[in-house]
């Protein structure tokens, strides 16, 4: 359902707009305010770009330095960015040239400079907790004037805003010196969880219940869908960024091209994987099959992007490298594999609704190959002897065949190798032909006849 919303010139711009909700659930009807673009979805690709730069850095700061110590805080790094950026763009739908519309990403600015450091100077620890919390209180206070605003997710934003203001509280040992460091990583990684599961059971149908409430928030589910493609798409620029600027496969040919080529091919695969998802002709996505499904397609993002930007970054810098050290082949086959199994879990999600026997193979028998490959691309990592050169080639083959698997079990059974060309011709040319060739063969007959 739609509703019109049109509204006179005069009203049509003001410098503070009326936060109104864009489609919500109406005692279990889904209703819209109205259709086309969301204009919040271009600022949103703007923050998911600075949002990406910034889990590029911890990444950065983790391949000069592998150790498990290291991969923990950049997993706590990359959760709480994570937790911070998806409600950050409600301050930018209904304020025009508001300044709490610049406070997140300047916050998140000073956040990604400081968070590399936390562990060698109070002092980054203090301004990385503090942006952090500023940038979560900010989004709390969004939805609450929001919640004033429009009745329609009132009850579940003003619960959301409460869990987030006791979560805060988690993170107040975190500016104290006295507190080890050990401990600082366990209370930021017990206030990322406690947000995550606060933020799912605050939309989740429990909630809704336990709320009794008529209006309830409805996802754009469209909208969403491109907005985590486009992040996905941006996390897979680790793997080319470097392999250009600064030119280091110059020149001619030599081992760093043919690095640089493969990292290429690889990041070509990921992104193919993505949007292939099970390969169904006829599926439901998990936004449309259940709720539950919708926050797993969601969450999983989190761990897709972490091990996609290390294992990126590694790639990349192959280029400019003779040699793979240990550390770096660990981190290069451990967050690649990890990355292939979140991209199976992804798929698995997804509702396959073709009748037996339409493709090749069925859905789990055409996605089984991305775990398996993932887990050879792990103990990949495990094995000392194989150079750089042989251990990219042997990733990028694998992941190939992976890709090339996937793509021939989804055809139609009886499908041929080449599709016929037709319509090849211009449709004047077709008409022409179709109106000349009938005079021609009476003339023929007549000529014939004589």
């Amino acid at each position: 359902m739609g509703l019109d919303d049109n509204r006179p010139p005069t009203s049509a711009r003001h410098l503070f707009r009326q936060p109104r909700a864009l489609q919500w659930f109406e005692n279990g009807r889904l209703v819209k305010r109205q259709e086309g673009e969301r204009q919040a979805g271009r600022f949103e690709l703007f923050l998911d770009l600075l949002y990406v730069s910034m889990l590029a850095n911890f990444a950065e700061t983790l391949a000069e330095d592998i150790s498990g110590a290291k991969l923990v805080k950049y997993i706590v790094r990359v959760a709480h960015r994570h937790n911070a950026l998806p409600l950050s763009t409600l301050t930018l739908v209904p304020l025009r040239g508001c300044s709490s519309s610049s406070r997140h990403p300047g916050m998140s600015v000073m956040y990604g400079n400081n968070a590399p450091f936390v562990d060698e100077e109070i002092g980054a620890m203090r301004a990385t907790v503090g942006c952090y919390m500023v940038a979560r209180i900010s989004c709390a206070a969004a939805h609450l004037l929001y919640s004033f605003a429009s009745y329609h997710h009132r009850a579940q934003q003003r619960l959301w805003v409460a869990f987030t203001l006791v979560a805060m509280c988690i993170y107040i040992p975190l500016y104290f010196d006295s507190v080890s460091l050990r401990g600082k990583i366990a209370a930021a990684a017990v206030g990322v969880v406690f947000e995550e599961c606060a933020w799912i059971f605050c939309y989740s149908p429990a909630a809704k219940k336990m709320l009794k409430v008529r209006y309830t928030t409805a996802v754009d589910i469209a909208h969403e869908v491109d907005r985590f493609a486009a992040f996905y798409i941006i996390v897979l620029g680790e793997y080319l960024y470097q392999i250009v600027v600064g030119s280091p496969a110059a020149i001619g040919f030599n081992p760093g091209l043919l690095h640089a080529v493969w990292t290429l091919v690889i990041a070509f695969c990921l992104n193919w994987m993505y949007v292939h998802n099970d390969g169904a002709l006829d599926g439901t996505h998990p936004f449309r099959y259940s709720v539950y499904t919708a926050f797993g397609w969601v969450s999983i993002h989190l761990p897709l992007a972490a091990s996609l930007l290390a294992s990126g970054h590694v790639a990349a810098a192959t280029t400019a490298e003779n040699t793979l050290h240990h550390a770096e082949r660990w981190l290069l086959c451990g967050s690649l594999g990890t990355g292939l199994f979140c991209l199976y879990a992804l798929a698995l999600l997804f509702e396959d609704k073709d009748a037996p026997g339409t493709l090749l193979l069925p859905k789990h028998l055409r996605i089984i190959v991305r775990p398996i490959i993932g887990l050879i691309i792990i103990l990949l990592g495990l094995r000392d002897g194989l150079d750089l050169t042989s251990t990219l080639s042997i990733i990028m083959a694998l992941i190939v065949f992976c890709l090339v698997w996937e793509n021939i079990s989804s055809l139609h059974r009886g499908a041929h190798i080449f599709e016929p060309w037709t319509d090849t011709t211009y449709p004047e040319q077709r008409i022409s032909d179709e109106s000349t060739t009938p005079a021609i063969r009476n003339q023929l007959s007549d000529d014939t006849s004589l």
